[in-house]
């Protein structure tokens, strides 16, 4: 899905927030036209992660450093680690925990420090209290259990950190509902953003649970063509492919994987395209979805 023109003007304003604490204005000016060349050559034709990933390189080789996410990153993982125990619990004890793990991994998608302007603990705790009165849409609900009961490898694609304990917990719900198939949960390849790598799958404990891989890049997000041949081998043989998070339906919609995309609605241009309030959560199979 190429970007739009909301996308890009969004990718613009946040490179120049970015390199606002320079002090050095003519190095900044010299930056942001740098960044209108990537933007202007490639904004045709690449997703929003396609550009984001291609601008992450143009920030560490102009500034000599990469941005840095890590202390978020920790706080955020740390946080749903604390609150594992009692999420856990609250999902089992439900009628239908598969279903509800829906609603609070959709919930938890709001750690996003590149659609979301200001991410604060408050706002996260509120989203995670009200998910239990959510609504999973049952039709597709049901065909997601059947795909999963006809389906022999499944591959769970994340998206950022903290969030990736709640996937954590809907993996341990699906292994248990239907046991006996091969689970392999992706990761990205490297550092972009507050985005999951394997370094936060080992610290949340995703691990120890199913085989976790790197998809061989740094793009928030899933970029067939820029995946490792392993990453694409596995993606491609898998039955059923979940994709977590607007970075992955950005750049997966559209490429015949026909993943179950599962999301919140953060930003203004995925409010109007899915025609949602903001932060209510997506859970559709690509092939039924309705977008404008």
């Amino acid at each position: 899905m190429h970007a739009g023109s909301m996308c890009i003007s969004c990718i613009l304003s946040k490179e120049e927030q970015s390199i606002r604490h320079f002090p050095d204005e003519e190095r900044k000016s010299a930056y942001m036209h740098l960044v209108l060349e990537v933007l202007y050559q490639y904004g045709q034709t690449e997703s929003s992660p396609g550009l984001t990933e291609r601008l992450a390189r143009l920030y560490r080789d102009f500034w000599g450093e990469a941005r840095d996410y890590t202390a978020q990153k920790q706080q955020y993982n740390q946080l749903l680690l604390q609150m594992e125990e009692k999420l856990e619990q609250k999902i089992c004890d439900t009628e239908e925990p598969l279903k509800e793990c829906i609603k609070y991994v959709c919930a938890a998608n709001y750690i996003d420090f590149s659609a979301v302007e200001h991410v604060n603990e408050d706002t996260l705790e509120e989203l995670l209290e009200s998910a239990v009165g959510q609504a999973v849409p049952e039709e597709e609900y049901q065909n997601f259990r059947k795909d999963l009961a006809n389906a022999r490898t499944l591959v769970y694609l994340t998206d950022n950190c903290g969030e990736i304990v709640l996937d954590k917990l809907f993996i341990k719900q699906i292994k248990e509902a239907f046991p006996g198939f091969r689970i392999t949960a992706m990761v990205r390849g490297g550092d972009v953003i507050n985005d999951a790598t394997m370094e936060d799958a080992k610290e949340t404990g995703l691990t120890e649970i199913v085989p976790c891989m790197g998809n061989g890049n740094a793009a928030p997000g899933t970029i067939v063509g820029r995946l490792s041949e392993e990453a694409r081998n596995v993606l491609f043989d898998a039955d059923v492919i979940i994709s977590k998070g607007q970075g992955n339906f950005e750049s997966l919609y559209g490429e015949n994987l026909n993943p179950y995309y599962l999301f919140l609605c953060k930003c203004e241009l995925f409010v109007r395209r899915f025609q949602m309030e903001q932060y209510k959560s997506v859970f559709f199979r690509e092939e039924r979805m309705k977008i404008k």
